[in-house]
């Protein structure tokens, strides 16, 4: 596990998360130890350690440009309005956090980085009817929100 646990952290640069990864990387291969080829067993633990580091990266990537797209740049803004919209950025971020995994990075996927359902599928693996799913119910959730601001 020590390898593994290396290198995750060289490319990540945290601990916890590596620590993290690496038991997950030994639960999804002991997941498919009767697939795996013994003498292909340490090329696959790696490719299954990519894996998981692409999807982190590509969540974090999400994560950074949906925050981005909260701020607000005007500072000539009436402070009222300013006070309303990080009122709505708070709410809206609660939201998102209460949300499960699941739907919010379908929702952040889509909404922010603009990826089509399809090509959301393929990247998690998962149907396009599981997308379309995931993101209504994403969005029964944001709706409440809006509601709630009435």
């Amino acid at each position: 596990m020590q390898p593994i646990f290396k290198f995750i952290y060289y490319k990540c640069g945290d601990r916890e998360e590596a620590r993290d990864l690496a038991q997950e990387v030994f639960v999804k291969y002991w997941e498919k130890l009767d697939a795996v080829d013994e003498q292909g067993a340490s090329s696959y633990i790696y490719m299954i350690a990519r894996n998981l580091l692409a999807n982190k990266f590509q969540k974090d990537k999400v994560k950074l440009k949906f925050v981005r797209s909260l701020s607000v740049e005007d500072d000539r803004e009436d402070p009222q309005f300013l006070l309303e919209v990080e009122d709505h950025k708070v709410r809206l971020e609660r939201t998102l956090s209460d949300m499960p995994d699941t739907q919010r990075e379908v929702l952040l996927m889509h909404r922010i980085e603009g990826i089509k359902y399809r090509e959301i599928a393929e990247k998690l693996d998962i149907s396009v009817k599981a997308v379309e799913k995931r993101m209504s119910l994403a969005l029964v959730k944001i709706k409440s929100l809006n509601k709630s601001e009435d």
